[in-house]
């Protein structure tokens, strides 16, 4: 980024920062034009507590998966086999705990290290055997759906014991101020709120020092105040709806760590880095020492772990089993990944734009159910979207 001139007025700093990250605030200044038109159109029913509650749990388990699917595009390549790697474990999990009465934990740990295993056999033909990732995860699209029916005999897996529903449907207990289960203030989420405010005070002026400790450029100090003021409000106003509900989801829970730990990752790390190299060039990538089958392997292995924790999700939501569990995950995935910022092409997107990809899916097709738009035309208006994004992508790629 270029030197901001100390003489230059907020106005024209604002102006700087929009016009140069652009591809970065477009799809979250959507999100919020979304949100607005739709609290207005249902008279406020959108913005509510209850539904607001319902709409993260609705996209709890896609928002997982996107944060894997980030890696996977960023490095150059594509996986079409996550819906049906969720479901088959969904499966598994729910066979273990309602047939063979496990334990919600070992139900828990076998099926992340079954997702771990699966991401290793994929990862491996890809990485090691050099399989195109489109074959292998087409073949394990078609394997694992077939693997789901199999071990599921086409019957419906229930009922699941309380435990591992909650994974899906429960919510963070109250600690003092007890108001009735469904209303009033969520004292609990109220505190979290406020550690994860200070968390995002923190992690801002840490990152500025090192930018100033390296050199490199930074906003005025009346704009990094205004950029932490306006992001904390944007938290709190978020999780506000929730503080008058029932509190935060356990599954909302498990997607905030995930997207913190994947952001460190992709931002902070070695590894991080390479992902990105990968996608960006992977000729210049193997030139400069880049082992680029062990990252193509470790990416997909990811990607098989996140799979696991999505069906679990899933199932608990559901507190059962299906023979559709999964169905058509992956595109809702690549859309919300692709919809957050993530370049098709590659070397390009973040966690948290897939995330804010996934919330505006889930956003359009929440606010379309309220208004009782045709499930049909519900297909329409996302498939419109997806296109409108990556046309937005494309031509802002032409005008760099």
């Amino acid at each position: 980024m270029d030197s901001l001139k100390k003489e230059q007025s907020l106005g024209e700093i604002l102006r700087f920062q929009l016009k140069n990250n652009i591809r970065q605030y477009a799809m979250f200044f959507v999100l919020i034009g979304i949100w607005l038109i739709l609290t207005i159109a249902t008279g406020g029913v959108f913005i509510q507590g209850r539904n607001l509650t319902n709409l993260l749990l609705q996209s709890s388990f896609i928002a997982v998966l996107a944060v894997g699917m980030v890696l996977v595009i960023v490095a150059g390549h594509i996986d079409l086999s996550v819906g049906s790697i969720a479901g088959f474990i969904g499966a598994v999990a729910a066979i273990l705990n309602v047939y063979l009465g496990w334990n919600t934990i070992f139900v828990v740990v076998v099926a992340l290290a079954l997702g771990i295993v699966i991401g290793l056999w994929q990862g491996y033909w890809i990485a090691y055997q050099g399989i195109p990732a489109f074959i292998v995860t087409l073949a394990g699209m078609t394997i694992f759906r077939g693997l789901l029916l199999a071990v599921g005999r086409g019957e419906t897996i229930a009922p699941i014991s309380e435990s591992f529903a909650a994974l899906g449907g429960g919510y963070l207990p109250r600690l003092f101020i007890n108001v009735g289960e469904r209303n009033g203030f969520h004292d609990l989420t109220a505190i979290l709120v406020v550690l994860l405010i200070i968390a995002f005070i923190v992690m801002q002026l840490r990152t500025r020092q090192k930018r100033v400790e390296y050199g490199f450029s930074v906003l005025p100090i009346n704009v990094e105040i205004l950029k932490i003021v306006g992001g904390s409000l944007l938290i709190g106003v978020f999780f506000i709806p929730l503080m008058t509900y029932r509190g935060i989801p356990y599954s909302i829970l498990i997607l905030m760590s995930l997207v913190l730990f994947y952001t460190f990752l992709t931002n902070n790390t070695v590894f991080g880095r390479h992902v990105y190299a990968l996608g960006g060039n992977k000729e210049a990538a193997r030139l400069s020492g880049i082992n680029i089958r062990r990252k193509t392997l470790m990416i997909f292995v990811s990607m098989g772990f996140l799979s696991a924790v999505s069906g679990l999700i899933f199932t608990a939501r559901l507190k059962s089993a299906t023979a559709s569990a999964g169905n058509l995950f992956e595109l809702d995935t690549i859309a919300a990944t692709i919809i957050g910022g993530t370049s098709t092409l590659g070397g390009e997107g973040t966690v948290f734009g897939a995330i804010v990809g996934a919330l505006l899916m889930s956003s359009i097709t929440n606010g379309m159910q309220i208004l009782d738009v045709p499930s049909e035309w519900q297909m329409v208006v996302r498939g419109l979207v997806l296109l409108l994004a990556v046309w937005y992508d494309v031509s802002m790629r032409k005008k760099q």
